[in-house]
Parts: structure tokens; sequence; C-alpha cells
């Protein structure tokens, strides 16, 4: 019976984590990572889509990007969204394909994105404590409804709790990996 509850809680924070996790991959840490530019929003056929639909995003080597689009009249916007993201960037273009160097981040922008990624990763541990309450609101209904006895109750709270842990840690464990890969000079 608690496993109907335990099943969707765990469902909901595994959500958090890939969410916040691929948040993270759109933070610049001074090495090139194809994960910077795939969400930046080109406007390409009379709409906005996402880099990653249009080319293919490499990274040859650690400070440089190159993005090849699959149709060369959106060279020219390509460029410019990239240059208008707020990353910082600027991209040079041969006309077939567009070469983004990263620069080295300075000291203060460190910092500075450090305490970006806490905020991001304190919003996924917020979700995580929402899907706990979730779960231990719903063992509360059933408990009340008959369906559980105080004790399956409690323990149902606490295998939530440990769950919950089991999550947060893993934002930690995001954090800290995060975190080095930004100081990292």
């Amino acid at each position: 019976m608690i496993d109907k509850v335990l099943k969707p809680a765990t469902e909901k924070m595994e959500r958090s984590v890939a969410g916040i996790r691929h948040e993270l991959t759109g933070i610049r840490t001074g090495k090139a990572s194809p994960g910077l530019l795939e969400t930046i929003q080109v406007e390409a056929y009379e709409s906005k889509m996402p880099l990653n639909q249009l080319s293919t995003i490499s990274s040859p080597e650690p400070r440089l990007l190159v993005v090849q689009p699959w149709d060369k009249t959106l060279i020219g916007a390509i460029s410019k969204a990239i240059q208008s993201s707020d990353l910082g960037l600027t991209p040079s273009s041969d006309g077939n394909v567009i070469r983004v160097p990263i620069p080295p981040l300075n000291e203060e922008r460190r910092k500075d994105l450090v305490r970006l990624v806490h905020k991001i990763v304190e919003t996924g541990r917020v979700s995580i404590r929402h899907a706990r309450k979730d779960a231990n609101d719903e063992l509360k209904q059933m408990q009340k409804d008959g369906k559980l006895s105080e004790d399956q109750e409690h323990q149902g709270f606490d295998e939530v709790q440990k769950l919950t842990d089991q999550y947060i840690e893993k934002m930690d464990e995001l954090l800290g990996i995060k975190e080095e890969e930004i100081m990292e000079i």
C-alpha cells in the first residue's frame, strides 16, 4: 500500500534531479560544453527554435565550440542569437560554421556563477520537499480513511524521508560537481 505513494514520489523527485542537472549544463564553466548553447533560442522559419534543432554543436577543443547549421542561410540568425544570449560569448563565422571561443572566467564571475548554481539547486531541493509533503499528505489521508494503520503510516513517513534524503543528497552532489567545475582555473 505504501508503494502506491512511494512510486509517484520517487518519479517526482527523479524528475526534479533531472531538470536541475539539465539546467546546470547551461551554466558556463570556462570549458566548452555543447550543452551551453543547446537551449539558445534562434529566430528561424518564422518562429523561435532551440539551437540544437537547427545545427550540430561540437567541442573540438577545451575552449572552443563549433556550431554547424544544417541550413547555411541561418548562420546570421544563429550568430545573432548566440551574441545576444546572456552567456557573454562572441561567435565568428566563416560562412559554413560558427566558431564560439569560450573565454576564461575571472574570479568575480566565478563567484556569481557559484551563487547562481546554489540558487538553482535550492529550487530543486524545494521541489523534492514538495514531493515529500504530497506523499506524506497522501499517507495521512490513507490512514484517515482506514486504509493504513498508524504503524504503517509511520513506516511510510520513514520511507518517504529516506527517499527525500537520498534525492537531496543527489542534489548536493550535483552542486558540488558544478561548483568545483566553475572554480577550477
